[in-house]
């Protein structure tokens, strides 16, 4: 659902009463809070409907006019009073804000760790397909929206409603025949109220669809691989000039938008004087007639302020809930899209694992609803292009015993990666099924399952933090001698304690401050620092240095002793010494044996050799 560019996209809607329901269901762990701030407005209405009464008072009894004298008492009371109604209305001020912020803070809390749990449990196709601004959008920006939607919105049109209550019932008693002749003037404020309004909403709502735009691509081209696209391809000046259109059309608008409240403002300004005037006209009439006092025209001039106010707000109030709620729009579209990957409710927890991997008849599919993710999360949809399935393994069959080495290998999207992320329930199978010591994955926890089963990928990610946090995200209770063991292992130890800040230097975002080989021995020790039982190394080896390699791949024999891996490489020369091989071609095994066996075999796995290590 977008709203970009779309003046009337809220305009003749009429407000969702499932929506508002399930907005109430966030709301609803606040309901005291919510009671008590509601309660506060009412209060306020009430102790603003004070001071023009005393005003009447102060002009009709208290000071003195023609033959009557003044009241030095009534006067000193009504000060007293005044000062009291002062006080009543700043406690109320602080009680109403305190409220508020409680509410909408604790409701940004909410949607953002459940919008963030959410976007978690997404498929790893989720990401692919989706803008990191734009999820950032959702995760700030509308979740402050839906927030605002609550507290301000919310209170906004009940605290006008109850003014407009409480002041026209002042009034009426007071006089209704004035009473009436304000109302009169009402009409003259809807007409600025609903146009002008309606295009502030829009500019609103543009506004913000280009700051997501805007955030996306700071996201994409600040973070350091972006960056360096930039630069190598030398694009600074179209990508300035690209953001600075945007940037343009934000800053437009809110000369638009300014412009657009000035002119309301006075609009309704001048309507409010020419209501003041007729009250002023009316009243003196009424007043020289004797029909009312000196004192009851007075209190009806701040009558009508307190009265055309709320009046104007209220004219636009079903626009401006409908536009709050549009916030809440683009937060339950994400939380409603429902993760591929789910544990089942009963999941099995394992303990212990021996490490044994059995892979039944497994085919997988991308099926169209895998590929879909959100339009409104994209620059361009992938839904048109998604509507056929796509092969990417059939009938795939072998075992692991514990402690064994098997490798996969084959050309470029031969399922490589696909078939060794099964095994860790990146991807679920479409048919078949994956078993750990005789257990299906999909029947296992997550949390056992990653607990027993670690991956190195081609390309580790390392967060922007020290070298120790990134090491302890695989075992937070870590020992700095559990840390150093596996570093050590790695071969990474040596360069880590040559550092100005050791274990506590900063990697730099996505450990851009280390070398591909350097990332590389970190990704290793950090498994290696989680121990588990099967280990999937995708293209673990394929960053580093001939030397380098040789001390990795003796640390391996070592530290895989008596556990079960799982390696893909292009490099075949890391993986000679495997238990077993396994070559794939377009998602099928087309040979299976030891180096010496594929080589004598004179099949694909010996071409590869061939092209790799002899031409």
């Amino acid at each position: 659902m977008s709203y970009r560019n779309d003046p009337k996209s809220v305009k003749g809607k009429k407000i969702d009463r499932v929506k508002v329901k399930r907005v109430w269901g966030f709301a609803r762990a606040y309901k005291k809070s919510l009671t008590l701030f509601l309660g506060s407005l009412l209060f306020s209405a009430v102790v603003g409907a004070i001071p023009p009464l005393l005003f009447r008072e102060l002009i009709d009894r208290g000071l003195p006019s023609g033959t009557r004298q003044g009241d030095l008492g009534i006067i000193t009371w009504l000060a007293i009073a005044g000062v009291i109604v002062a006080i009543l209305t700043a406690a109320l001020g602080i009680l109403q804000r305190y409220y508020s912020a409680a509410i909408g803070e604790g409701l940004i809390y909410d949607l953002r760790v459940a919008l963030f749990d959410h976007i978690q449990k997404q498929p790893l196709s989720f990401f692919t397909r989706t803008q990191t601004g734009a999820l950032m959008s959702r995760l700030n920006n509308d979740v402050i929206g839906a927030q605002t939607a609550v507290t301000s919105t919310l209170g906004t049109v009940v605290s006008n409603v109850v003014t407009l209550a409480v002041t026209l019932t002042v009034m009426l008693r007071l006089e209704w025949r004035l009473t009436i002749v304000t109302l009169l003037v009402l009409p003259l404020f809807v007409i600025p109220a609903r146009r002008v309004g309606s295009r502030l909403q829009s500019a609103a709502r543009e506004a913000m669809e280009l700051n997501s735009s805007m955030n996306a691509t700071i996201v994409e081209r600040f973070n350091v691989s972006g960056a360096l696209i930039v630069k190598l391809f030398g694009r600074p000046k179209e990508e300035k000039e690209s953001f600075a259109v945007r940037a343009r059309r934000v800053a437009d608008i809110g000369i638009q938008s300014a412009l657009y409240s000035r002119t309301l403002f006075a609009a309704l300004g001048l309507i409010s004087a020419i209501g003041a005037a007729v009250v002023y006209y009316v009243g003196g009439r009424f007043a020289i007639s004797g029909a009312i006092s000196a004192g009851t025209i007075g209190a009806f001039i701040f009558y009508v302020g307190q009265v055309y106010d709320p009046l104007t707000q209220l004219t636009n109030a079903r626009v401006d809930v409908l536009t709050a709620l549009v916030s809440f729009d683009r937060v339950f579209e994400v939380l409603d899209f429902e993760p591929a990957l789910k544990e089942n409710e009963d999941p099995t927890e394992m303990e212990t694992c021996k490490g044994r991997v059995d892979y039944n008849d497994v085919s997988f599919t991308h099926l169209p609803k895998e590929l879909i993710t959100l339009p409104s999360l994209e620059e361009v949809s992938t839904v048109a292009r998604s509507s056929e399935e796509e092969e990417i393994l059939s009938h795939i069959s072998f075992s692991i015993e514990p402690g064994e080495t098997v490798a996969l290998v084959g050309p470029s999207g031969a399922g490589k990666t696909t078939t060794a992320m099964m095994l860790a329930r990146i991807y679920d199978t479409t048919s078949g099924e994956v078993l750990l010591d005789g257990i299906n994955v999909k029947n296992l926890s997550f949390e056992s399952l990653k607990k027993h089963v670690s991956v190195v990928t081609q390309d580790p990610h390392l967060f922007h933090d020290s070298v120790a946090v990134n090491l302890r995200y695989a075992k937070p209770d870590a020992t700095d001698e559990e840390m150093i063991d596996a570093c050590k292992r790695a071969q990474i130890h040596d360069m880590i304690a040559s550092l100005p800040d050791q274990y506590e230097t900063l990697v730099g975002e996505r450990g851009y401050r280390l070398s591909g080989g350097e990332k590389q021995r970190l990704a290793i020790a950090r498994v290696l620092l989680m121990n588990p039982a099967v280990v999937i190394l995708d293209e673990a080896t394929s960053h580093l240095d001939s030397e380098t390699e040789q001390l990795i791949q003796k640390a391996f024999d070592a530290a895989l002793d008596q556990r079960t891996a799982l390696v893909i490489a292009h490099r075949l020369s890391t993986i000679i010494n495997a238990d077993k091989i396994i070559v794939l071609e377009k998602g099928h095994i087309v040979e299976t044996g030891t180096h010496t066996e594929l080589i004598a075999a004179g099949g694909l796995y010996s071409d590869l050799y061939t092209t790799q290590y002899v031409e």
